[in-house]
């Protein structure tokens, strides 16, 4: 069965890519639309309770981002150097994307002040390089200090010092992802605490977004795409409240599809959700895929011909999902990162 990348297309006006969060942050527009029948419904995030009842289980990623882009210069020429920090190894060394990569050898030493410096290694098999950074301390401090947030790069605008907090969810905790999980920015402390008021209970996951959330699937045929792997974690108390309100029968709602591709990672054959360690998913959801385990999402609107968009399809169906889209364009939302969000319920 061939399945047409060009199904999951869609042409967005310009000017609708949102460069800004929404302040406050509860101040984005939500559409709700029921996951099998009905048309879906405009209202601000802060409406958010009127669709939640008491017994839903909302499960939050509080993955946290790092400022993951260096700006150096090349021991000897002072050439510039951008490095993209990708994943610490146990030994303290990193994977990074090194830009210009081609003309930097092994060996080369990086400048970023009279503090902070690096040497390039090898390639590695996905394309990046192994950097060692000759700081003996914790080298985290020095990359808040000068790292840059990775914003997006349909996010045109420069990044700005503000975005280190302000691309994060507001219970971001556990430090390593180059992408956010967007959806959870809509919430603020307010309606974390007006939820538990009302009954609704919250569980964490951690599952860091990497760059291969940005990558558009480039295969004609869609089963011939591969997922860049990501890590993730489910503590054991996350999964118990998981099982206990799956067995009751109340609502298990992921908040963004990192929660859920992490969710349906750890769901056994026996329908039950295992708690883990870190590990790593690959796992592709997209038509025709049966949830085993979410029974609503809270997302934001995602590019075009994307894996994120094939993930909301099999919940909803393409032909919904793509007429709420172009209500959505009509209604004037904000898309992708720090633009409106979607609650499929």
């Amino acid at each position: 069965m061939i399945l047409d990348i060009k199904l999951y297309d869609y042409d967005l006006p310009e000017g609708m890519i949102a460069l800004y969060p929404a302040e406050p942050r509860d101040d984005s527009k939500l559409m709700h639309l029921p996951r099998h029948v009905g048309s879906p419904e405009h209202r601000r995030f802060s409406d958010i309770l009127e669709f939640l009842r008491a017994g839903d289980l909302l499960v939050l990623n509080d993955s946290r981002v790092f400022p993951a882009r260096l700006h150096g210069k090349k021991r000897g020429t002072g050439g510039r150097v951008e490095i993209f920090l990708l994943e610490k190894f146990e030994d303290g060394s990193w994977e990074a994307l090194v830009r210009p990569g081609r003309r930097l050898p092994p060996g080369a030493d990086i400048e970023f002040n009279d503090r902070f410096s690096a040497t390039l290694g090898d390639r590695t098999d996905s394309g990046g390089r192994i950097v060692k950074f000759h700081n003996n301390g914790d080298l985290m401090p020095l990359i808040w200090k000068y790292g840059e947030v990775p914003l997006p790069p349909y996010i045109t605008r420069p990044p700005e010092e503000k975005d280190k907090a302000r691309y994060q969810t507001i219970y971001a905790e556990v430090t390593g992802a180059v992408a956010a999980p967007t959806a959870g920015f809509h919430f603020t402390r307010t309606i974390l605490n007006k939820m538990a008021g009302k009954g609704v209970e919250t569980a964490r996951l951690t599952l860091h977004p990497g760059l291969g959330t940005f990558r558009p699937i480039t295969a004609s045929d869609i089963s011939h795409h591969r997922m860049h792997p990501e890590k993730f974690m489910i503590p054991p108390g996350t999964a118990i409240a998981i099982n206990k309100a799956k067995r009751e029968g109340r609502r298990v709602i992921a908040v963004g599809t990192t929660a859920a591709r992490a969710l349906e990672s750890s769901c056994a054959p026996d329908g039950e959700v295992r708690p883990s360690d870190w590990r790593s998913t690959e796992l592709f959801i997209r038509p025709p895929y049966e949830f085993k385990v979410i029974d609503g999402l809270l997302t934001n609107f995602h590019l075009p011909k994307s894996t994120l968009l094939l993930l909301v399809s099999a919940l909803v169906g393409r032909e919904r999902l793509l007429a709420a889209y172009h209500q959505a364009i009509k209604e004037k939302y904000r898309f992708y990162s720090f633009g409106d969000a979607m609650l499929i319920l």
